[in-house]
């Protein structure tokens, strides 16, 4: 038998199975009115087609959660269309499409470790540290005067992310970078 999960337990990344269907929670928020019982507000994209559709529940409701294991792989290239890696293990080289593994792409190196998700056995997504540290290759100059707290300008990580910088921030220093939220934390 499956393990239920309630909504109360949801966590960024868990995997779910809803209309037959395995799909992962990209982002979830409690939400508790004034008036009326609490619910939960989810994003989910669906494993098979990529589709990310917004689904609200009401707390406490249960569904059963679809068991996921990690493996360390490293990222080898990216061809085009698809982005080959190495189990770390075996060295047996597989490749995932490259539109499931975009976003988690802008912040992996070449010949990086990261981890790869299987979800039954099938290759579903990698997960990244929860912070990278990477260079700044370019980002316009800090202008003197300009010392108003909390002002950003864009910055070009090596991996061609663009994040939000503080201004003292120049080209060549490394920065840490959340690569959940896709934020600047701090220099490195």
């Amino acid at each position: 038998m499956a393990e239920t999960v309630s909504t109360n337990q949801f966590k960024n990344g868990m995997h779910v199975e809803l209309d037959r269907q395995v799909w992962r929670i990209v982002e979830f928020q409690h939400v508790k009115p004034g008036k009326g019982g609490a619910f939960v507000r989810t994003k989910l994209k669906n494993l098979e087609t990529g589709a990310v559709v917004d689904r609200t529940f009401r707390a406490g409701e249960k569904m059963p959660r679809v068991r996921t294991e990690t493996k360390n792989v490293q990222y080898l290239y990216d061809s085009g269309d698809e982005v080959v890696f190495m189990d770390a293990e075996t060295y047996e080289q597989l490749s995932l499409p490259r539109a499931d593994v975009a976003q988690e792409l802008d912040f992996v190196q070449p010949s990086a470790t990261v981890q790869l998700l299987t979800v039954d056995g099938r290759p579903g997504g990698i997960q990244l540290p929860a912070s990278v540290e990477l260079s700044v290759t370019d980002t316009e100059p800090g202008v003197r005067g300009d010392t108003v707290s909390n002002v950003t300008k864009p910055a070009t990580l090596e991996t061609g992310a663009v994040v939000q910088v503080p201004l003292f921030v120049n080209v060549g220093d490394r920065v840490k970078v959340d690569t959940r939220e896709r934020r600047y934390i701090s220099r490195a």
